[in-house]
C-alpha cells in the first residue's frame, strides 16, 4: 500500500500534495506520510511536517502489524482446500452425545446407543471391536434385565428409576471403554439423528401393537403385575 501511495503522489501537483497536509483529517495516515515524502523529494518542507510524522508513523506501523497478523492468520487457498478435503474424507459417525441420548431414551434404552456405536465401529472396519460390543450388549441384557425385573417386581423399585439405573453402566462402558479404545478419532462428521429417531418410534409403535399379545403369553401372576405397571405409567 505504501508503494502504491508513493507512486500516486509522484504524479500529483504541488497544490494537491499540500492539501494532504492542510486537510489531513480527510485522508488516510499512510497517504499523508506518502505526500510528505514526495514533498521532501521536491524540496518542500511544511512547518508541521515533523509533528505530523511523529504523530502518524506509530499509527501506520500499528496498522501494518495488524494487517500482517491478519494475513498470517488467514489460511492459504491450498490450506483451505486441504482442510475441506480432509473434512470430506472424515468418516460420518454418530457422536458420543447422540449415543448417550439414544442410550437413555425410554424408547430405545441402552440398546439404541449400542446400535449407533456398533454402526460407528462397522463404518471404521473395527470388526473385532464390533463383535466385543455385541457380546457385551447380549450379556448385559441377560444379566441386567434379570436384576431390573427383580428390583421392580420384588423390591418395588420405580420402573422409570430402574430403567435409568439400568442404562447408566452401559452408557459409561460405551463412552469410557469402547469409544476411546476402538473409535480412536476426533476427526469425523456427525451423522443426522433423524433416521434413528424415526426407527425408534416405529419400533415403539410396533411394540405397543404387540404388547397385548406378549402379555397374554406370560403366566397369570406376571400378567397382573405387567398390567398394573402399564396402568401406573403416565
Amino acid at each position: 500500500m505504501a508503494d502504491e501511495y508513493a507512486e500516486k503522489m509522484s504524479r500529483k501537483p504541488l497544490s494537491e500534495l499540500l492539501l494532504y497536509v492542510r486537510n489531513r483529517a480527510e485522508y488516510r495516515e499512510d497517504a499523508i506520510l506518502a505526500a510528505l515524502d514526495e514533498l521532501d523529494r521536491r524540496g518542500e518542507h511544511p512547518a508541521e511536517a515533523v509533528a505530523l510524522r511523529a504523530e502518524l508513523m506509530p499509527i501506520v506501523e500499528q496498522q501494518r502489524q495488524q494487517k500482517a497478523a491478519t494475513v498470517v492468520a488467514k489460511p492459504s487457498l491450498k490450506e483451505q482446500a486441504e482442510s475441506a478435503q480432509a473434512e470430506e474424507e472424515a468418516p460420518a459417525l454418530y457422536s458420543p452425545g447422540t449415543i448417550v441420548l439414544f442410550s437413555i431414551l425410554p424408547i430405545s434404552m441402552m440398546i439404541g446407543g449400542g446400535v449407533l456405536l456398533g454402526i460407528n465401529l462397522f463404518r471404521l472396519r473395527r470388526m473385532r471391536a464390533l463383535l466385543g460390543l455385541i457380546v457385551f450388549i447380549v450379556v448385559y441384557m441377560m444379566v441386567g434385565t434379570q436384576v431390573l425385573s427383580w428390583a421392580v417386581l420384588q423390591q418395588g423399585l420405580n420402573p422409570f428409576l430402574g430403567t435409568l439405573l439400568f442404562n447408566v453402566p452401559a452408557v459409561l462402558a460405551y463412552l469410557l471403554w469402547f469409544w476411546p479404545r476402538y473409535v480412536q478419532t476426533d476427526n469425523y462428521r456427525s451423522k443426522s439423528i433423524l433416521p434413528p429417531i424415526i426407527i425408534c418410534f416405529l419400533i415403539v409403535w410396533g411394540l405397543q401393537l404387540a404388547m397385548p399379545y406378549l402379555i397374554k403369553q406370560q403366566p397369570k401372576e406376571m400378567q397382573v403385575k405387567m398390567e398394573k405397571m402399564m396402568k401406573q405409567q403416565p
